[in-house]
């Protein structure tokens, strides 16, 4: 059992959520769904949570209630291998609805905050204080970070 699991707190839409992040994250798996029980708070039958599974990571969904909206405190960093996964996710992640962000940034169409992230970007933040701020300046002109850029910035 996972000592710790992210409970996502939705007014509604808990099935919609879960079946959009299990499709955009090819390793997931649903572990299981509780239901509204006859005289609750919500309609009998509808979604209560929903626990699923994002390589090995386990997360809640909650059908709450009343609108408690997501803010950009909390996020999930999506560690990419290169940049055809960086463009992978980026693209599921904003689709019907969603945002493009500044910096890596995204909001999915429920609101829930992602920084989609290429792998070696933290390499790129190791090098002499001229390199480092031309990756910044490079950076806070993007939306999808795009490494190949970032490392023609660092090399000048």
């Amino acid at each position: 059992m996972q000592k710790i699991t992210p409970c996502l707190w939705f007014n509604g839409r808990v099935q919609e959520a879960l079946e959009f992040y299990t499709s955009v994250f090819k390793d997931s798996r649903v572990k299981g769904v509780t239901r509204y029980p006859k005289g609750s708070p919500m309609p009998e039958g509808e979604y209560m949570t929903a626990v699923f599974e994002i390589q090995g990571q386990e997360f809640m969904l909650l059908n709450g209630g009343s609108t408690i909206p997501f803010t950009w405190a909390v996020s999930f960093v999506v560690n990419c291998a290169d940049q055809g996964e960086t463009d992978y996710y980026w693209d599921r992640l904003t689709a019907n609805g969603g945002s493009e962000e500044q910096c890596g940034w995204v909001k999915d169409k429920f609101g829930l905050s992602w920084q989609v992230v290429p792998a070696g970007l933290d390499r790129l933040y190791t090098g002499t204080a001229e390199q480092t701020e031309r990756v910044m300046q490079a950076m806070m002109k993007m939306k999808k970070l795009d490494l190949g850029m970032l490392e023609a910035a660092f090399h000048g």
